[in-house]
C-alpha cells in the first residue's frame, strides 16, 4: 500500500528481456536496507518486490502480466521512474490509498500550461469512466491527483508546481503512455452495484 505522494525518482539504466518476463535496473538516490529485500516498492505507480540493490542500483523483476498491463512494455534505458517505498503502520497519508495494481494505461492527449500548473487530458476508453469522479482522486504513474474534469473519453489533471518538480509527469508530451490506478473505493462501489 502506497499514498502516491512521490519524493524519490529513478532512472532506467539495465534491462533485460525475454518473451515471458524482464528485470529492470534503475539508479536511484534513494536508500535501503538489507531487511528491505523483498519489499515492495512503487515503480511509477506499479508494486515491484525490490530484488537486489547496491549502492544506487536497484533491480526489479516483472512478468509477463506486469508487462501486458503497464507502459513498462515499453520502456527504455533513460526512463525517468517515479518511486515510492510502501507504507509503514503509523506514516501520514496524504494522497490516498494506492495499493499499486495498474487497472489500465491510457494516452496523453494534450498538456496545456497553466501559470506554472499542467493541465493535463488522458483519453481512456469509455468502460473505465465509471471509476472516475470529478474531485475524487485517481493515480497516474503512481502519483496521486485529483480528477479536475470528466469528457466523454476524457479525464483532465491538474499538476501544480512541486509535483512536476518531483516527479516524472513533467517529461509528459501528447501520445505518452501513462500507468492509470482507480481508486480503491470506486472500485469496490462499483463492484458491488453489479
Amino acid at each position: 500500500m502506497f499514498t502516491g505522494i512521490i519524493k524519490n525518482t529513478g532512472v532506467i539504466n539495465k534491462i533485460s528481456r525475454d518473451k515471458n518476463d524482464c528485470s529492470l535496473e534503475i539508479l536511484s538516490r534513494i536508500k535501503f536496507s538489507k531487511h528491505e529485500i523483498g519489499s515492495s516498492i512503487s515503480c511509477s505507480g506499479v508494486c515491484l518486490t525490490l530484488d537486489k540493490f547496491s549502492k544506487k542500483k536497484i533491480k526489479f523483476y516483472l512478468s509477463k502480466e506486469t508487462l501486458i498491463k503497464t507502459n513498462f512494455k515499453s520502456c527504455k534505458i533513460g526512463d525517468i521512474i517515479n518511486l515510492e517505498k510502501s507504507l509503514k503502520f503509523g506514516d501520514r497519508v496524504s494522497g490516498h490509498f494506492v495499493q499499486g495494481h495498474v487497472d489500465t494505461t491510457c494516452n496523453v492527449e494534450k498538456v496545456n500550461l497553466v501559470g506554472k500548473s499542467w493541465l493535463i487530458n488522458f483519453k481512456l476508453p469509455k468502460k473505465y469512466r465509471r471509476f472516475l469522479v470529478e474531485k475524487a482522486s485517481v493515480t497516474i504513474n503512481g502519483v496521486s491527483l485529483t480528477i479536475s474534469k470528466i469528457t466523454k473519453n476524457v479525464f483532465q489533471i491538474m499538476a501544480i508546481p512541486k509535483t512536476l518538480k518531483l516527479t516524472n509527469l513533467m517529461y509528459l508530451k501528447k501520445n505518452d503512455l501513462v500507468n492509470v490506478e482507480f481508486d480503491i473505493l470506486a472500485k469496490y462501489i462499483k463492484n458491488y452495484e453489479k
